[in-house]
């Protein structure tokens, strides 16, 4: 009689362990990580300071800034990446650059990204769409007290791991 008992007992410290166990890997897990389609695991990491390429001959150059600054900027279009990107259609590992051109209205009106890689093409259109959906406006750069184009360089590092789930 004891046996069964016993053994019953051990069972449930068993299973309650496991889910336990389970619990505190998704509070410690890298929300930099994400499943696409049960197919890709994508890590996206956005470098700060986002760069700015100050405008010729402007003595007093004020960079372009984003509405609810240059955090929030990082994280929204690191959300919509999630969201927008289609990685079935490319493989995503190593440093890409992209260049936004944002007007004296403070509207991004030209996306370019670099390096040119297999795919790229349709990757680099992917993220043209991912900017275009973000709908808040930049504060333009100022040169000598005016508003100016200017652009912004933002570098990101991207790690892509195929699964076959």
């Amino acid at each position: 009689m004891r046996s069964p008992l016993k053994m019953l007992t051990l069972l449930l410290v068993f299973v309650s362990g496991s889910a336990f166990a389970q619990l505190n890997d998704v509070e410690e897990r890298d929300d930099n990580f994400i499943m696409e389609n049960n197919k890709n695991i994508l890590k996206i990491d956005i470098k700060e300071p986002l760069l700015q390429v100050a405008v010729k001959g402007c003595k007093d150059f004020k960079a372009a800034e984003f509405e609810d600054g240059i955090p929030a900027y990082k994280e929204m279009l690191r959300k919509y990446m999630y969201v927008y990107l289609n990685t079935d259609f490319y493989v995503l590992n190593g440093g890409f650059t992209f260049i936004l051109t944002v007007n004296e209205k403070g509207k991004v009106t030209r996306i370019e990204g670099i390096p040119k890689v297999a795919n790229s093409k349709v990757f680099f259109e992917d993220m043209k769409y991912v900017v275009r959906r973000i709908k808040k406006n930049w504060i333009p750069a100022i040169c000598n007290g005016q508003p100016v184009t200017s652009q912004i360089k933002i570098n990101m590092n991207l790690s892509s791991i195929a699964t076959d789930i």
